[in-house]
C-alpha cells in the first residue's frame, strides 16, 4: 500500500458525513443517490443537497470505500471495503502501544 493510497482513505474518513454514510451504506447495501440524501434527513436530521452527497460520493469512491452501478438510469452506491482498507487498519494497529486495549 502507497502512502497516496493511505492518504485517500484517510481523507475520506476524516469526515463525520461520508463516516456516517459509510455506517448506512452497511446497513442497506445498495442505494441510489435519493435514498442517500433522504436517510441523512430521516438519521440526522441534517438535509444535504444532491450536489454535496454526491460530492462526498465522489471522495469515497476515489478512496475505493465505495463502488458505484447503474440500474437503468440509476446509479447505486455500496460498500466495498477490500485489502487495501484492512492494510490501512493494519498500518493504524501497528503503532498501538503494547499493553493497550483496544
Amino acid at each position: 500500500m502507497t502512502d497516496t493510497q493511505l492518504d485517500l482513505i484517510f481523507k475520506a474518513l476524516a469526515d463525520s458525513t461520508r463516516r456516517r454514510i459509510i455506517d448506512r451504506l452497511s446497513k442497506q447495501p445498495v442505494q441510489p443517490l435519493f435514498e442517500v440524501c433522504a436517510s441523512s434527513v430521516a438519521e440526522d436530521g441534517v438535509a444535504l443537497s444532491r450536489q454535496t452527497v454526491s460530492q462526498h460520493l465522489a471522495v469515497l469512491e476515489k478512496a475505493g470505500l465505495i463502488e458505484t452501478s447503474w440500474k437503468g438510469r440509476t446509479k447505486a452506491h455500496s460498500l466495498s471495503i477490500g485489502d487495501d482498507h484492512v492494510a490501512a487498519a493494519l498500518w493504524i494497529k501497528k503503532y498501538k502501544q503494547n499493553g493497550e486495549k483496544p
